[in-house]
């Protein structure tokens, strides 16, 4: 397993993922899943991670909970009425 090969791969994941990336890039990255048993570990984690995350309904944030969170991360100017 070659760790710079690994961390080219990190950089490209989401638009591979998204199927956004180049057909060099998938080649690249599917030729190194081919040999590297813990990114081929890793994608097919964050693959599921990501369909679970589509596929379940998404949780209501109490108003209150969510003022809290856009006043922690100065975002108040985002909030509305919804």
């Amino acid at each position: 397993m070659n760790h710079e090969t690994c961390e080219h791969l990190l950089n490209d994941l989401s638009d591979y993922l998204d199927g956004e990336a180049s057909e060099k890039v998938c080649a690249d990255i599917e030729r190194h899943l081919a040999d590297c048993e813990n990114c081929r570990v890793m994608v097919d984690t964050l693959r599921k991670t990501v369909l679970l995350y589509h596929e379940l309904p998404q949780p209501e944030l109490p108003q209150d909970a969510r003022q809290r969170l856009y006043q922690a991360l100065d975002l108040e100017s985002y909030l509305t009425d919804n």
